[in-house]
């Protein structure tokens, strides 16, 4: 199966420049408290930081032919040994297997065929996935938990390039998962700015006239 290697480079670079973004501002913050509470509900900062980092380990595990994760429990609890680490061992944490997930995309656009290599399956946490699809999640991942850390990164600060990448998906997937005729978003939807078009798709968002995403139709964030 051939691979749009220009997107698929375009997606990875994108992602990169994400997570050097997110070291870099973590390395500026003065006070960081991983205690303190995150903006996601029962999640502190800690929590948000150890996901970060676990998550990046599972997208190798991935490119390596292995598992996303050994199951959820297995997952959680990772998240919960981890987010009792200081702040420097967090930080550390995120940049390292940051850097380990780049080297192995690295790896395997270095390939004889890189067609064959990404065109292959990945075992993800809720089933399988194309292989070619785990850059932008990732990059999702880094961009969408740099707001919950609530450490002044905000929705109108989502990297460009990331937001027309993940509402390009999320759109198609809104088309494919809805009866044929009743494709198109509903007008209040596409009447908000991108951004939080976005948080709607992924569930972060009511939005009035229409309320929650999964209320319309059951869509789930990938």
């Amino acid at each position: 199966m051939a691979v749009d290697q220009r997107a698929l480079r375009s997606e990875i670079d994108g992602c990169v420049a994400s997570q050097h973004a997110l070291d870099e501002h973590l390395g500026s913050l003065t006070v960081l408290d991983p205690s303190a509470p995150s903006a996601l509900a029962g999640w502190t900062v800690g929590h948000v930081l150890s996901h970060l980092a676990r998550n990046a380990d599972s997208h190798v595990a991935m490119l390596e032919g292995r598992p996303q994760y050994r199951d959820s429990a297995a997952r959680d609890a990772d998240i919960e040994a981890g987010a009792r680490r200081s702040i420097d061992e967090l930080i550390t944490d995120v940049r390292e297997s940051s850097l380990a997930l780049e080297s192995a995309w690295h790896e395997a656009l270095c390939v004889a065929d890189v067609d064959l290599r990404w065109s292959q399956t990945a075992l993800g946490l809720s089933g399988p996935r194309p292989l070619v699809s785990l850059p932008l999640l990732r990059w999702r991942e880094v961009e969408i938990h740099r707001m919950d850390l609530d450490v002044g990164y905000r929705s109108v600060d989502l990297d460009r390039h990331y937001l027309r990448c993940d509402l390009r998906l999320c759109e198609m997937l809104w088309r494919a998962r809805r009866p044929i005729g009743l494709t198109p978003l509903p007008q209040p939807v596409l009447a908000t700015p991108p951004a939080d078009r976005l948080l709607w798709f992924l569930g972060r968002l009511e939005v009035d006239g229409v309320g929650w995403v999964d209320e319309v139709n059951g869509l789930q964030a990938p």
